[in-house]
């Protein structure tokens, strides 16, 4: 069966209880100016403009998001901005980015939810900074790695190639998504699950497994 980047998942080594017939489509995005990570739950990918600056990095990143976001999709987990990083060069341009998105997300009437970074680390790892151990300076490349780490080990899916860590990071946000929609894809511990309720949900659906 050909799935959304035509590759296959791997089977989630821990499931939450038998598989519904139907799942609401979920879309996890971690929004990125030079590597978009773009994910269901089972499969991922990378859009990468390459050498596109200005408005036509943009569109390529607005075009390409729509193309893979159906329009039947019950909701769209994005990965807010980390406040801590304060203005730095390309800021502004990914400010830009986001609220495009999230634009064309509300004119096609597909709900969205906002995930602030270290809810995604919490849901994916159970603590915020679980590389807190290792040397300050080589925390935020490991922390990444414990990431991927635990999508590929948890959900089976491949995360390969220059956006391996954008693809894991959009893996937790539309496994997040499922979670509160009642269809958890694995079954997960206090600890992670608590980070649900740090996440912007949309107003009006029902949220039945926080």
């Amino acid at each position: 069966m050909t799935t959304l980047f035509d590759v296959e998942a791997q089977a989630a080594p821990v499931t939450a209880g038998p598989r519904p017939l139907t799942i609401p489509t979920v879309y996890g995005l971690d929004l990125s100016l030079t590597c978009t990570g773009i994910s269901d739950g089972t499969t991922a990918g990378a859009l990468i403009p390459g050498t596109r600056t200005g408005h036509d990095r943009l569109e390529f990143h607005r075009r390409n998001v729509r193309d893979r976001i159906p329009e039947e999709t019950s909701l769209v987990v994005i990965e807010g901005p980390a406040m801590s990083l304060g203005y730095r060069p390309g800021v502004e341009e990914m400010t830009y980015l986001r609220g495009l998105i999230r634009h064309d997300l509300w004119r096609r009437r597909i709900p969205f939810a906002i995930c602030p970074p270290q809810h995604r680390i919490i849901y994916a790892c159970g603590v915020a900074n679980p590389a807190k151990d290792h040397p300050a300076s080589k925390r935020k490349t490991i922390c990444k790695g414990m990431v991927r780490d635990a999508v590929i080990d948890r959900y089976g899916v491949p995360c390969e190639g220059r956006g391996r860590y954008d693809q894991a990071d959009a893996t937790i946000l539309a496994a997040m998504g499922l979670h509160w929609l009642g269809y958890p894809l694995v079954v997960l511990p206090d600890t992670h699950r608590r980070a649900l309720d740090g996440v912007t949900w949309p107003l009006n659906m029902p949220a039945v497994a926080r």
